[in-house]
């Protein structure tokens, strides 16, 4: 697994312990009725159960080598934040077992070990946190810069790079939609603090490209933290600065939505 700061492990299982907390934390003061203005239709129980499963989808996948089958777990005799913390009890207890560089199940060919899932559970747990933060009415806490640089690194270039390539014919949901150029120039610019990335849509997919194209179309930039939480949706363009063409920025966003919903 590449990542754009090569963060250690023991570094993603220090923020992965900090958003666990922050997220039980705000969830539990917003309520488990609560709206979740960010996950349209949900409410906090939702989010905490989605959180919960998704922790316990990982840790059936190191412990058997295998997609859990029949699945979600049926949940109903426990409380939700019980249960969440059972989840992230049974997950980290996983992580504690097995050297990052051992065999793991993973959707992603490149990386099929336990590091990968420390990388993407803590960067999961990150975006859950924003959202149960929103339903707290809290201000977000921002995401530290090593933290939000990985993890836009992730969106980019395992989403949308390695999703766009496996599985081209989702990109079918935007077709007709890419805007047009001249001089065949289709590269955006995707810039946070000291790190840059260059995305090409082609037929085949979506390459990444570390470092900033100067004949970009377009580039959206902002600090680490709103720049991944843009990415993600939990932020609107507000936080991010824009130049050159912005209908190729709508058209970004569009293809990571398709591959990181």
């Amino acid at each position: 697994m590449v990542s754009y700061l090569a963060m250690e492990n023991s570094r993603f299982l220090e923020c992965l312990a900090t958003d666990y907390t922050l997220l039980r934390e705000a969830s539990a003061a917003a309520g488990l009725e609560a709206a979740v203005p960010s996950c349209p239709g949900w409410a906090v129980t939702d989010l905490v159960r989605h959180v919960t499963e998704v922790y316990l989808h990982k840790v059936v996948a190191i412990r058997t080598g295998a997609w859990p089958d029949p699945w979600p777990p049926d949940l109903s005799g426990e409380q939700p934040l019980a249960a969440f913390d059972r989840a992230y009890r049974e997950l980290t207890g996983e992580f504690a077992s097995h050297p990052a560089d051992s065999a793991a199940l993973t959707w992603y060919k490149p990386d099929q070990t336990v590091g990968f899932w420390i990388r993407r559970m803590a960067q999961e747990t990150v975006i859950h946190r924003m959202d149960a933060e929103l339903a707290a009415g809290r201000p977000l806490t921002p995401a530290p810069d090593d933290l939000a640089l990985d993890g836009i690194d992730e969106a980019l270039t395992l989403f949308l790079g390695y999703g766009s390539a496996s599985w081209p014919e989702d990109m079918a949901e935007l077709e007709g939609e890419q805007p047009a150029t001249e001089g065949g120039k289709e590269a955006v610019t995707v810039a946070a603090g000291p790190a840059a990335w260059t995305v090409r849509p082609t037929p085949a997919g979506v390459l990444i490209e570390p470092g900033a194209d100067r004949e970009a179309v377009a580039v959206v930039q902002a600090a680490p933290d709103p720049l991944l939480r843009w990415i993600w949706g939990r932020s609107g363009d507000e936080v991010v600065t824009i130049t050159g063409d912005p209908a190729w920025i709508t058209y970004l966003r569009g293809l990571i939505k398709i591959f990181t919903q």
